[in-house]
């Protein structure tokens, strides 16, 4: 006889729906708000990106490990943990008088993003039962995914502009409360039947340890000069953390990544195009943050207005894309959002100190917003070609983590390139605007670069034959 289906299954749903929100805005809802924090802050130009990054490196390096803890240990508890401490640590970045207090602040609320985003999708995949039900569940949150970006550079815009920046993190700490006294009353309490039980935290903590070491080392360079002991100290330990975090995994009972996943070309293929399309999408638009309102004198609401172009573009084009991989396959979808992205970047980099939006940001931010809906959707459909049912849970967290590694990176590489040929053109004395923006035109260029290397990989890495084999009812982790 089967289980009659939990009567509160809809209400779950809203509730995990708005805590997941607040995870999903959390990047783009910051980006518009950048300049004044640092202004308020006094931020140096490359301790800024952390901003961004302390939160992406976390929550990818932390998202696997939230998942398992979820299945072991209950996917509620987690969830309310995650949501409690994203709230505390919201207030904690609201409440923020230095850079270093922000920092750790976005760390930490990277790190309670991990708890609580995998316990969302794994909650409603027990909640509503495998079919039309389930797949409309995930589907609402996929919507929730794609509309994250539009809903946060606006509302980052409004309250940035309104009410100050700290708003767009004070406003976590009501909408958390509000679901948490929720929870309790509308989702069931579940686990994984049949898992060890132990999970891998040493291996999370390796691997962020040593993303961490590496964006350092790339970020201070500039000032500590790329041959400098300290550069090359920072660039060797990442590289030693990162051999230890494969020498763990290797050997772990219950690994947090089993290696030998990554004998199956076209999942790995896809996270590699993954942590590429991060990369540059993460970088893009934090520069293009800076340059709206550091170069063009955009206020922060202008700014949140003029990324809708490239938000709304994106959900639309994300909906054609699903119909276009079921007629034309995986391949050519995600080749041609790669080509998009890389010509819309190229456009970035024409990018000049007496820009208009209309010339220099519009016909990027359409080609890019087509670029995303055509790359995210197949993406997250490669990364899951050829792995088992078993395995699913595995692969969509993994895409996840590919993508936030990538990004926190790609603000990293980006802001570096930017950086240090700002620094140079302003102490041959060049005006500071206009060497903003040659800083910028040339990250656009590393971008560029990114987006090939992407497309290069799409085409070689993909396997037509395993694109056949995508597990049914699989959805990403965040």
């Amino acid at each position: 006889m089967e289980e009659a289906p939990d009567p509160r299954r809809w209400k779950a749903l809203a509730v995990l729906g708005i805590a997941y929100l607040m995870v999903v805005l959390d990047v783009s809802i910051v980006n518009v708000a950048l300049p004044s924090i640092q202004r308020d802050l006094a931020f140096a130009p490359e301790d800024l990106q952390w901003v961004v990054s302390g939160y992406a490196l976390t929550f990818g390096g932390f998202l696997l490990l939230g998942g398992r803890m979820g299945d072991l240990l209950g996917r509620r508890r987690l969830f309310m943990i995650g949501l409690a401490l994203f709230a505390a640590f919201s207030l904690l970045a609201g409440f923020a008088t230095s850079d270093t207090m922000l920092i750790v602040a976005r760390i930490l609320q990277g790190a309670a993003a991990a708890i609580l985003a995998p316990s969302v999708f794994s909650i409603v995949t027990v909640t509503f039962a495998e079919g039309a039900e389930r797949n409309k569940a995930l589907g609402i949150l996929g919507a929730i995914a794609g509309s994250g970006a539009a809903i946060g550079v606006l509302l980052g815009g409004v309250l940035t502009e309104y009410a100050g920046w700290e708003w767009i993190f004070y406003v976590n700490a009501p909408i958390g409360a509000i679901a948490l006294a929720l929870v309790p009353r509308v989702v069931r309490e579940s686990r994984a039947d049949g898992l060890a039980r132990s999970f891998d935290a040493g291996g999370a903590v390796v691997i962020t340890a040593s993303l961490m070491m590496l964006v350092y080392a790339l970020t201070q360079a500039n000032n500590n000069g790329w041959g400098s002991a300290l550069t090359v100290g920072l660039l060797a330990g990442s590289g030693v953390l990162l051999a230890a975090f494969v020498a763990i995994e290797m050997r772990q009972a219950s690994p947090l990544v089993p290696m030998g996943f990554f004998r199956k070309r076209t999942p790995t293929g896809a996270n590699i195009i993954g942590l590429g399309l991060g990369t540059m999408v993460f970088g893009m638009f934090y520069l293009l943050s800076l340059y709206m309102q550091d170069v063009l004198g955009y206020s922060a609401l202008e700014a949140g207005l003029g990324y809708l172009a490239v938000a709304l573009t994106a959900i639309l084009a994300s909906g054609v894309a699903q119909g276009l991989v079921t007629r034309l396959g995986v391949k050519p979808v995600l080749a041609a959002g790669m080509v998009l992205l890389g010509v819309g970047l190229l456009l970035f980099t024409q990018i000049a100190v007496d820009g208009t939006y209309a010339v220099h940001l519009l016909p990027g931010f359409l080609l890019v917003g087509v670029g995303l809906g055509f790359s995210f959707v197949p993406v997250s459909i490669a990364a899951l070609a050829g792995v088992t049912p078993r395995e699913a849970g595995l692969a969509s967290g993994l895409i996840n983590t590919s993508q936030q590694i990538g990004g926190a990176l790609g603000v990293a590489i980006l802001t570096t390139v930017a950086t240090t040929r700002f620094e140079g053109l302003v102490a041959g004395g060049r005006d500071p605007a206009a060497a903003a923006t040659d800083g910028y035109s040339l990250a656009f260029w590393v971008g560029v670069g990114f987006a090939a290397a992407s497309l290069a990989a799409t085409l070689l890495l993909l396997r037509r034959r395993e694109l056949e084999t995508v597990p049914a009812g699989a959805a990403p982790v965040g």
